[in-house]
Formats: C-alpha cells, sequence, structure tokens
C-alpha cells in the first residue's frame, strides 16, 4: 500500500526498522532480510505494509529501479499504492534541516518537464505530483509540529557539481556573483531544494497512474555555500526528518494515529 524509497539502501533497511517499530510489527533487534539481495542495483525490504526500496544516485539509477518497481506491483496486483521518495537534498534559502514536499519538479531552467530521448525523438512529460498528497503530508508535519516544513518547486539536475552551480567540483568556468544570480534566479521561480531523481520520478508514477509525492530534508542552504557545515550528529538527525514525517502519514492513513 506504501512505497518509500531513498537513495541509500543503509538508509531504507534503517526506514525500514522504524516502520515496524512504528506500527507494532516488529521486535527489537529484528533483522529484515533485502529481498534483492541476489542484484546490486539496489535493495528492498517489507514490513506489513510498507515497502522500502533504495534508488542510488542520480535519474538513470532511479529510472531502472522504478520500471522493475512498477512492473513487480503490476503483477502483484497492488492497488491503490502510494509512493513517496525521501531522501537529502540542498535548500535554497531555506534553514538547514527543513524538510520541502515537493509541489512539482522542475529541470535546471526551472521548466516543470522531463526531457528523455526515445527512439531518436525528445519527449517530454510533465512533472507534477499529486496535490492533495502533498496537502496531506503538510497537514501531518504541522501536527508533529517539531521541524519546519514548506511546499515547493524541486529542481533535479543531472549533476551534483556544475549542474547545481556549485563551485568546488574539479571544472568550475563560472565565479561565485553568476552562481548567486542563478540560484536567486530559481528561487524567484519557486525552487526551494535541489537534488537528482525527482523528475523522472514523477514523470513516471504520472504515466503508471500512482500517487507520488517527494519529501527532501535539505541539509545546506545553497545561498550561503555549498559545503555542509553541521556536525554528524546534526546530519543524522535532520536525515530522520522526512522518514519521521512520513511514517506519521502512514500511521495515520492506516488509523493508528
Amino acid at each position: 500500500q506504501f512505497v518509500c524509497i531513498g537513495g541509500s539502501p543503509s538508509r531504507m533497511r534503517a526506514f525500514i526498522a522504524y516502520m515496524a517499530e512504528e506500527l507494532g510489527l516488529g521486535s527489537p533487534g529484528c533483522d529484515y532480510p533485502n529481498i534483492c539481495a541476489g542484484t546490486d542495483r539496489y535493495a528492498m525490504y517489507k514490513v506489513g505494509p510498507v515497502l522500502s526500496v533504495s534508488h542510488g544516485m542520480g535519474i538513470p539509477s532511479i529510472s531502472i529501479m522504478l520500471h522493475e518497481l512498477i512492473k513487480l506491483l503490476y503483477h502483484a496486483k497492488c492497488s491503490n499504492i502510494t509512493i513517496i521518495r525521501i531522501g537529502t537534498s540542498g535548500g535554497i534559502g531555506l534553514e538547514p534541516g527543513s524538510v520541502v514536499i515537493t509541489r512539482q519538479s522542475v529541470d535546471a531552467t526551472f521548466k516543470p518537464q522531463f526531457e528523455q530521448v526515445i527512439l531518436g525523438k525528445t519527449v517530454i512529460r510533465s512533472t507534477n505530483l499529486d496535490e492533495q498528497l502533498a496537502k496531506e503530508l503538510m497537514q501531518c508535519s504541522k501536527e508533529i509540529g517539531q521541524f519546519n516544513t514548506v511546499i515547493g518547486n524541486t529542481m533535479c539536475t543531472l549533476d551534483f557539481y556544475e549542474g547545481q552551480a556549485r563551485l568546488d567540483g574539479a571544472i568550475c568556468l563560472y565565479n561565485e556573483e553568476e552562481k548567486l544570480q542563478y540560484l536567486k534566479e530559481a528561487y524567484d521561480s519557486g525552487v526551494r531544494n535541489i537534488e537528482m531523481e525527482s523528475s523522472v520520478f514523477a514523470a513516471m508514477c504520472n504515466l503508471s497512474g500512482v500517487k507520488a509525492a517527494v519529501v527532501c530534508v535539505t541539509l545546506l542552504n545553497r545561498l550561503e555555500g555549498d559545503q555542509i557545515s553541521s556536525s554528524h550528529d546534526v546530519l543524522v538527525e535532520y536525515q530522520q526528518r522526512p522518514q519521521k514525517l512520513v511514517g506519521y502519514f502512514i500511521k495515520k492513513s492506516l488509523g493508528k494515529v
């Protein structure tokens, strides 16, 4: 009924253990086997009505996983599914630790679309996400009341360095003034965070008729720099925030709140 996906296998394993505890379906120290242990492409864990899957980094990695996940859900005759991507991101104009619920994913030119070449022709697909689901998640955050949460656009890039206007990559042919101008243009267009998977995720869920959302925590404010300055313990707590929000949403949906 609920499929939660995120980049890291270890994070998705931690999430399924968290959900087992929250839903009263597991015992302390219980082990949750990787259903997809036969492949190195991604890890998959299940407890009760929740599936937790890793997708790696970037559009190609998550698109492969989504093709196979959507086929799996179809052959398993699953219906009324909600898929939520939980992850980390760079924020724009937000305090580190803020959670962004994506209204729509936009490309690096701030257009709400995913562009792909198929059979030699450019195909453009919509990247809007479920508006009602976003509102429900926002309401859940208000009920939790533990961290700042906003609904905004998410910019999905093809690269972590130049594609996200970083100055600290191996190659950089622009200056800080140009970088800040670009990021401010992104902010003015409604972008509140940057990551590398949301566009193809939104496009594929739209085409498959699956209700979907993206919930990412911001680890830094890109208007103030490119390097993360928070301590390891603080970052661990930040990364738990999307899990807490989505976990609460699942419990509420199941009538367990």
